[in-house]
């Protein structure tokens, strides 16, 4: 027996996503344990946790505030990865193979968010 949210993909790509970025953050320095991979982490473990909670509310638009919520969080990821490619954590390599992934994810959830209308809730 699963959940309905577990079909969704975008909760799939989301949980990959979040898995991905644990590993990465690792290589991070130990004096941006409570700053920057503190803060990656909370953001990307928000994504599929937001997508999860808002599938189960009563209304459309209460779902859809929680997608909404989703996608700022995987900007802050975005923009968390650029933070560590600066600093130089983080190669080029594997900065582009994670934007790539968050833009993909960021796509689909987009249009998954603008599709919310035209699906029953529960």
């Amino acid at each position: 027996m699963k959940f309905k949210f577990e079909n969704l993909l975008i909760w799939q790509k989301a949980m990959d996503l979040a898995e991905s970025i644990h590993m990465l953050s690792g290589k991070f320095p130990k004096k941006e344990m409570y700053n920057l991979s503190s803060q990656i982490l909370r953001a990307v473990d928000s994504i599929a946790l937001n997508i999860s909670e808002g599938s189960i509310g009563q209304t459309n638009p209460e779902f859809k505030r929680f997608m909404g919520y989703s996608i700022r969080s995987l900007t802050e990821v975005v923009t968390c990865l650029h933070k560590a490619k600066r600093r130089e954590y983080i190669d080029n390599e594997e900065f582009e193979e994670h934007y790539k992934n968050s833009f993909e994810l960021m796509n689909m959830m987009v249009a998954f968010k603008n599709r919310i209308k035209q699906f029953k809730v529960r």
